[in-house]
């Protein structure tokens, strides 16, 4: 069955030395310890170890071919969206980090597709960027769920989204600046319980705030990681909305009812939350998606869905590619993929 992987990520393998380009301290960058091996910095502090999946395509199509994804769909790590920096600085990051995806996916360009990243502190130099890199071959964009204490219901966010639907991009939330860091300073808990509560707070501020109904029915929009805690405590969120007046101020239906407005990834890694994530979004908004190529990622593709006890054939085929295609707008990709092999095998003749 074919498999269209919507979560990845990627780092280039090396990058300008962003400290001595701009000053001040704590910028990443990639510390080589070892033949395909890396340690993401931040500064003088240890990130992420780092494998050459990241940077080098022809682990990556190794990998896909040994999992059976045709496309697979990358983006930076949100470690790298530097919105805590002047515009400007944060603006020549985008245009470094989203010219590196392109060269990546120059390697296998009808397999490989990427997201491009912006300066979203600054809504004109977002825009801006977004149409240069979309025009350059991105396929959309992936945001962080807040920038500061900016929600996804800020005047300026609201725009850029318009700005994206205009343009046809596509948006990919992902958490990032994780709350309460001081309450979880081991076991990976920002990953493991900051991120899900992050992205149901940013869903709730665009259903709560009443931003759905300023947004376009034709901006595509996905949150990963399943969306978070959200489908799981849709039941509280709705009866908070009927029972409480300062719930539903600015929010005129009930929230359940916006679940329509927006995709998210099938990163749960359980065949139960999977099967009450189908049932919540509905069989057509949920996609597959990886987070590959990191330890919290599915570390066989696609397995959860497509060896799943309960769900028809038809709901797999969906998730694993139709609902994909169909959101990114994407050409089959098998084709493409003889012709790219067979323009390998002639380079090796």
């Amino acid at each position: 069955m074919r498999m269209v992987d919507i979560h990845s990520h990627f780092l280039p393998r090396s990058w300008p030395d962003l400290a001595a380009r701009f000053g001040g301290p704590d910028w990443p960058w990639l510390r080589h310890t070892a033949p395909g091996e890396a340690m993401l910095m931040v500064g003088e502090r240890e990130f992420r170890p780092v494998t050459s999946a990241c940077w080098d395509p022809a682990v990556r199509l190794e990998a896909m071919d040994r999992d059976g994804v045709e496309v697979q769909i990358m983006c930076t790590t949100p470690l790298l969206f530097c919105y805590e920096r002047p515009a400007a600085q944060a603006l020549e990051c985008a245009r470094i980090f989203n010219d590196a995806a392109r060269e990546i996916c120059a390697a296998a360009p009808r397999r490989l597709k990427s997201l491009c990243q912006v300066p979203l502190q600054d809504t004109e130099l977002a825009c801006r960027e977004l149409s240069r890199a979309m025009a350059d071959g991105h396929i959309g964009v992936h945001i962080g769920n807040h920038v500061g204490a900016r929600e996804l219901n800020d005047e300026g966010l609201i725009s850029f989204l318009q700005h994206c639907a205009a343009e046809g991009a596509a948006v990919f939330v992902h958490p990032w600046d994780m709350m309460s860091p001081e309450r979880m300073s081991k076991y990976m808990l920002p990953w493991l319980v900051a991120m899900p509560a992050e992205t149901q707070l940013s869903i709730l501020w665009l259903i709560l705030s009443g931003a759905f109904e300023r947004l376009p029915r034709s901006l595509k929009l996905c949150f990963a990681h399943g969306g978070g805690s959200f489908p799981y405590l849709i039941g509280r969120i709705d009866n908070a909305w009927r029972n409480r007046d300062i719930v539903r101020e600015d929010c005129p239906r009930l929230p359940s009812s916006y679940v329509d407005r927006f995709h998210v990834d099938a990163a749960v890694f359980s065949t139960d939350a999977l099967a009450f994530l189908v049932k919540v979004m509905g069989e057509d908004r949920v996609m597959l998606g990886s987070d590959y190529p990191y330890p919290l990622g599915e570390q066989q593709v696609g397995s959860l869905i497509r060896s799943h006890p309960t769900l028809p054939e038809r709901t797999r085929a969906k998730l694993l590619h139709g609902n994909a295609s169909r959101f990114f707008a994407l050409e089959p990709a098998r084709s493409g993929r003889n012709q790219e092999a067979a323009q390998q095998a002639r380079r090796r003749a």
